[in-house]
């Protein structure tokens, strides 16, 4: 237990350094484009002694509105991803992989930092995992991010996410990752 808290201590020290570091950076980032491009993106991150690492595709922009004045732009992006997941210590499987589709809106502030939300399908290829008997493999990814552009072809961020099956069948005790992301665009 003091092994997990530790390291979810380091990892979240970390973030913040690195956030910090790359939002002083982000006042020297390149102008973006006029619209969202697609991307690949890799995130790693921990939550409750467990870790996840997921590779995912974004698509362009599937719809977007740009705000008057410089009050920044509004895009709908897709997002497929493929997750592995790993747990430490925990009775049952320690590892487990999940499958999803999420929508998101992404809102661009002044060209250089962005705040993103969406909710949407995830398959896992357990109900159980990492102590938690999730009762279904389908659940509900519910995602909270923020995030800088470094230039117009990559950004970082940080993203708070919530799987859970939304009471369709109990137990449900969700899972919850805090997780560092880099896109690279196209």
């Amino acid at each position: 237990m003091r092994k997990t808290c530790r390291r979810s201590a380091r990892f979240a020290a970390s973030s913040l350094i690195l956030a910090g570091a790359l939002f002083s950076a982000a006042g020297q980032a390149a102008s973006l484009r006029n619209e969202a491009n697609g991307g690949i993106s890799l995130r790693a991150g921990s939550g409750d002694h467990f870790e996840r690492y997921e590779l995912a595709w974004e698509s362009p922009s599937l719809w977007s509105h740009r705000f008057s004045g410089n009050n920044g732009r509004l895009d709908l992006v897709g997002e497929l991803g493929a997750a592995y997941w790993t747990a430490d210590h925990s009775p049952g499987p320690s590892h487990a992989w999940q499958f999803s589709a999420i929508p998101f809106l992404r809102w661009t502030i002044d060209q250089r930092f962005y705040i993103e939300a969406g909710v949407g399908a995830t398959v896992f290829t357990r109900t159980r995992f990492a102590g938690k008997e999730m009762s279904s493999a389908f659940q509900f990814g519910d995602h909270l991010g923020l995030g800088v552009y470094l230039s117009e072809s990559s950004r970082v961020g940080l993203r708070l996410s919530h799987f859970s099956n939304a009471d369709i069948k109990t137990p449900n005790p969700g899972l919850n990752i805090v997780q560092l992301t880099y896109t690279y665009q196209y």
